[in-house]
């Protein structure tokens, strides 16, 4: 590899279908399969329900209209940490990319390759099997280490993903566009079983159960759609690798983010056309209990190898995507000087993409890792409300930027999606304040090592 002035440069070979692909690919994983059980106990009845997926998916939307006009604008890799250094300074971009590297998005993969494990553990019950126990207070709580042989194949699913995307941004991009259809087909065939089947009935959408509701109860249910929801931003990340980004990004985030949305609310449709609230409530896995009630054992399965593509599809997005973000702190000088470094052949960031990988891998083995990423869930929405407060301010602050977007509804749409982001980052203050402060936490610990690279 050659770095300073041989350096290469990556190259721009993600065409629109890819970064759709990126957006709908990453954003549908696991969590249209399991959430919807915890949501219903929030909120009770199936139409508070779907209210709170089209609030949390219209939220989504404002939040990547705003992001499409700053990728137009600066197509460049990293995404956020671009926006948010160019707007507030090269402090807020490195805590950004420091969050992203060291928990949020290598936390996000840690627990797409274990939700992976898990749902091929009900076809080989052995991979649940513990390997081997590490007597030390390094586990989950403070416990022994326990090992088993799920996580060393999560931990293979992460390092086969990482040498593909090594090969070439064109060669994740085509598996992140094969998959993706393929999910998509799946899910789609899911719903039409749902909602065409004898199954089931138009009164479960009137049945309730009892729930927590109002202000309280709509807000612990949007928090897991909004977690279900969560990833649309992720195009933004490889910018300077898409194809004609000036119309590209826009489209893909705007698209990508639409049809998210509506395969979560027919998803949803078919879910209580065949179950009432009750049964949502009481099974985990509520995609997996419809089509068993359909079809039985077979149908069960089915579900869990449709669920399996999808986080596979998403776990590939991620790894795409989120490489690119210490690749981008490395060329500003805010992080290891080999990140930054390019494949002579590939032109892929090949250290980044290992580096990002390898510490994935290690989190899946702590198992450690959902604490991590709960505790950032806070820090995150944090940034995402300052990258749409960006548009407002670099508005302000470079009026000459060239902007071959602009975000539709402005300034209203970015205002509300901050305000949307700042009322979850309340509700979670107040219900999860040890998460929401260890998250804080988690970032200003990037402080001294900011200092650090800035000498």
């Amino acid at each position: 590899m050659r770095t300073d002035r041989a350096q290469p440069g990556l190259r721009r070979e993600l065409g629109l279908w890819s970064a759709v692909a990126i957006v709908v690919g990453t954003v549908i994983g696991s969590g249209i399969f399991l959430v919807p059980s915890a949501m219903i106990r929030q909120v009770g009845s199936p139409p508070s329900l779907f209210a709170v997926w089209i609030f949390g998916g219209v939220l989504s939307l404002f939040g990547a209209l705003s992001y499409a006009e700053l990728s137009a604008a600066m197509p460049e890799a990293g995404g956020e940490y671009v926006y948010l250094r160019e707007a507030y300074g090269p402090l807020w971009g490195f805590l950004y990319g420091w969050t992203q590297m060291w928990v949020a998005k290598s936390g996000s993969i840690a627990t797409l390759a274990t939700a992976f494990f898990y749902y091929l553990a009900n076809f080989r019950p052995e991979l649940d099997r513990i390997l081997y126990v590490l007597r030390l207070p390094v586990g989950p709580k403070g416990g022994p280490l326990e090992i088993r042989s799920g996580q060393l194949l999560a931990m293979g699913v992460i390092v086969a993903l990482a040498a593909v995307n090594y090969l070439g941004v064109k060669v994740g991009g085509d598996v992140q566009v094969a998959v993706t259809i393929l999910k998509v087909g799946l899910i789609a065939a899911i719903i039409v079983v749902g909602l065409g089947t004898g199954h089931g009935g138009g009164a479960n959408y009137t049945r309730a159960i009892p729930a927590a509701g109002g202000v309280a109860g709509f807000f612990a249910a949007l928090v897991g759609a909004l977690w279900a929801y969560d990833g649309w931003n992720n195009v933004s990340m490889v910018s300077s690798e898409i194809r004609n980004p000036q119309r590209g990004l826009p489209r893909a985030l705007i698209f990508g983010t639409s049809a998210v949305i509506a395969i979560y609310l027919l998803a949803n449709l078919a879910y209580f056309h065949v179950l009432p609230a009750s049964a949502v409530a009481s099974t985990p896995r509520v995609a997996a209990e419809m089509m068993r009630r359909i079809y039985g054992g077979a149908g069960a399965s089915a579900v869990s190898i449709a669920a399996m593509i999808s986080i596979f599809a998403a776990l590939n997005g991620s790894i795409l995507s989120g490489s690119r973000v210490p690749y981008a702190m490395a060329r500003g000088g805010l992080f290891f000087r080999s990140f930054r470094m390019v494949h002579p052949v590939h032109r892929t960031p090949g250290v980044s993409i290992l580096g990002l990988s390898a510490w994935a891998a290690l989190l899946v083995l702590s198992g450690r890792f959902e604490e991590l990423y709960t505790y950032v869930i806070f820090a995150s929405w944090i940034m995402y409300g300052m990258t749409a407060a960006a548009v407002l301010v670099l508005r302000r602050k470079r009026p000459e930027l060239l902007r071959p977007y602009k975000v539709i509804g402005y300034p209203l749409v970015p205002v509300l999606f901050v305000l949307g982001a700042a009322a979850v980052l309340g509700f979670t203050l107040r219900q999860y304040p040890r998460e929401s402060l260890l998250g804080l936490g988690i970032i200003l610990a990037g402080l001294p090592f900011y200092f650090h690279w800035r000498r």
